[in-house]
């Protein structure tokens, strides 16, 4: 997971990097690796991680993942990581809340992008990792909107009725809708 923050020494900032830092631990349990970047020099982040850990004093330990120094603005450029409006002004050109999810296959999963005035919710990140982890290791399932942990998944259409019982083997529930077609099918067996 690779995201990028407006600047350093910033509120929303602070409360975002120290989350994520805090929730490292549910990263690292679903393998995730995570970096974030700024255009902020070096020294600036070596400074305002002390900030960080302060404002949020359950971090455990040493700040647990990099804050890459992009003060040149080449990565955010490349990756598209500039607010919009002050792209083309170095003075003001600042990175947005962009979130990028890369798989082991180093294929873009997810793109997230926020403006600069609202933090991101480190809770609907792990969300979305359970799911992309979930729905790329069974291949015929998709999780619907709100879906957590634990609770039903959908069966891509594409799986015929006579293959549910041995995919499924305790059950599929299935949903009828006033068009006729049934096409909306759950289970929690996964």
């Amino acid at each position: 997971m690779l995201f990028s923050h407006p600047a350093d020494f910033t509120p929303v900032c602070t409360t975002e990097l120290g989350r994520i830092a805090v929730h490292q631990q549910e990263f690292k349990k679903r393998n995730v690796k995570v970096i974030a970047l700024s255009c902020d020099k070096l020294k600036c982040h070596k400074d305002w991680v002390d900030d960080i850990k302060s404002y949020c004093p359950d971090i455990p330990g040493d700040f647990p993942y990099p804050i890459i120094s992009d003060d040149s603005r080449q990565l955010a450029v490349m990756l598209d990581m500039l607010d919009e409006e002050n792209k083309d002004n170095e003075a003001t050109a600042m990175t947005v809340r962009a979130l990028y999810i890369i798989g082991p296959d180093k294929k873009l999963k997810l793109s997230m992008l926020y403006p600069a005035t609202t933090g991101r919710n480190v809770d609907e990140i792990l969300r979305v990792i359970d799911s992309l982890q979930l729905t790329s290791r069974l291949n015929v399932v998709v999780t619907p909107a709100n879906w957590t942990p634990g609770t039903k998944v959908m069966i891509v259409p594409s799986v015929k009725d006579e293959d549910l019982p041995k995919l499924f083997p305790k059950g599929v529930e299935k949903v009828t809708m006033p068009s006729g077609k049934n096409y909306v099918r759950t289970t929690t067996d996964y």
